[in-house]
């Protein structure tokens, strides 16, 4: 389970190991867009008062591909889910007990 503004620790392909912040979360297509991860270059024509030109931007990573990262244990992982007796969510760290935000 991932939300916006989650630190999160990228497991595969070319920013394997590298830490971001999820900026959007796109549900339809099961896909995230972490800050500063994933950059690509994009050609685009002038239009309008826009420039054209080479542009860097961040792309879209399949949320397979990331994990939580802990605040306490600085570890990647899996949030346990934890429904109190009032019926409210918290996301739990598996190895530290530690509420992830």
């Amino acid at each position: 389970m991932l939300k916006k503004n989650d630190t999160v620790k990228i497991l595969t392909g070319k920013d394997k190991g590298k830490t971001g912040e999820i900026k959007e979360i796109i549900a339809a297509k099961n896909q995230v867009i972490v800050t500063g991860i994933n950059i690509v270059s994009k050609h685009e024509k002038p239009a309008g008062n826009k420039k054209g030109g080479i542009i860097k931007k961040e792309a879209p990573l399949h949320i397979s591909n990331v994990a939580v990262v802990c605040k306490k244990c600085k570890e990647a992982m899996t949030p346990k889910i934890h429904i109190s007796d009032k019926g409210v969510k918290t996301r739990i760290c598996r190895a530290c007990g530690e509420t992830v935000k």
